[in-house]
């Protein structure tokens, strides 16, 4: 008998929380204060994360706060979370990753950093299920690979030499909106692409392109007004895995939540939302609900919100300076 060799099938190792599986059945992000108890968590190496290279004393001690914590969930929650997910993965269960990305990811790529909770892989995974879910208009190879020419906080999985190798892996729709998240991101955090837009909010339709660069390499990109719209929705789930498990009230000047809201605002406004996430942003702070008050965390509430933007910008702009990339686009009106 001749051997024939079947290929290798090589999962990612990416389980979801609880948190994330919540998100999934619902279709949006919430607060679960009364459901959750979160505590700081003992043995946490920022290093570690994408935001190991953050500068600032300040800036770092705020972020640490924010990341280092644990989650032990009410057995009732538990138990109600693992049964809405398994009714809605019965219901619409999520296609299978594309293999031929996942051998890209794996043996090209580097995705040992971790992120805000679990590791980048599970992030990654979840972005996808997401978008398989909610956006099924448009393929979730985007969510997967939305980070893979860099972070916000310019770590890069690949380098910018396999870039044609990527390429070939993806239709033109997935290539246009991989290489542009991470450069959208950046404008959304330099403070000027939205508020011009809201400022031009009557003749949204005569937008033809928006012109930018490339964070990787700052090869200059473009994109059509339709897939700027569609750009801005798989942000606008991404953001969904960024939020605090509970307590919103009390972290409502987080910036990523702060850039959120105002994402979230704008694509209502124009009526541009074509994904589908549910979420209530608050309106003033409230007693927090298993989760004692840091030492960190106050400081970070004491800062006035509009400082903490100019801090958010500041930073990007230095990120994007250190990689030679230009945060600089244009409109093109008809």
């Amino acid at each position: 008998m001749i051997a024939v060799d079947t290929p290798q099938v090589r999962p990612l190792d990416a389980s979801l929380n609880l948190q994330r599986k919540a998100a999934l059945a619902g279709g949006g992000a919430f607060d679960h204060a009364g459901q959750v108890r979160v505590e700081p968590m003992s043995s946490f190496d920022m290093s570690r994360t994408i935001f190991g290279g953050m500068k600032g004393r300040l800036a770092r001690m705020v972020m640490k706060d924010k990341l280092a914590k644990e989650t032990f969930w009410s057995d009732g929650a538990i138990e109600e979370i693992e049964a809405a997910y398994a009714a809605s993965q019965a219901e619409k269960p999520v296609p299978s990753l594309d293999q031929a990305l996942v051998d890209f990811m794996m043996e090209e790529c580097d995705f040992s950093m971790e992120h805000a909770d679990g590791t980048f892989l599970q992030h990654l995974v979840f972005c996808h299920d997401y978008s398989a879910k909610y956006f099924s208009n448009y393929s979730p190879n985007v969510a997967l690979l939305h980070s893979i020419l860099g972070t916000a906080t310019n770590t890069f999985a690949m380098e910018a030499r396999k870039l044609p190798r990527l390429q070939e892996l993806l239709t033109d729709f997935e290539w246009a909106h991989v290489q542009a998240f991470p450069s959208v991101l950046r404008l959304f955090y330099d403070g000027a692409l939205l508020p011009e837009l809201e400022a031009n909010m009557s003749q949204l339709d005569r937008l033809k392109a928006i012109r930018f660069h490339r964070v990787i390499d700052d090869a200059p990109l473009q994109l059509s007004a339709k897939d700027l719209w569609v750009n801005f929705n798989f942000h606008l789930m991404h953001f969904v895995d960024f939020m605090p498990p509970a307590n919103w009230g009390t972290h409502r000047t987080d910036p990523l939540m702060q850039q959120f809201k105002a994402l979230s605002h704008f694509l209502d406004s124009a009526g541009l939302r074509w994904a589908q996430v549910q979420v209530s942003f608050p309106k003033g702070g409230k007693d927090m609900l298993g989760e004692a008050p840091t030492a960190a965390g106050r400081i970070s509430r004491a800062i006035p919100l509009p400082i903490k933007r100019r801090l958010a910008q500041k930073t990007i702009q230095k990120y994007s300076e250190d990689v030679g990339h230009s945060l600089l686009y244009e409109l093109d009106w008809r």
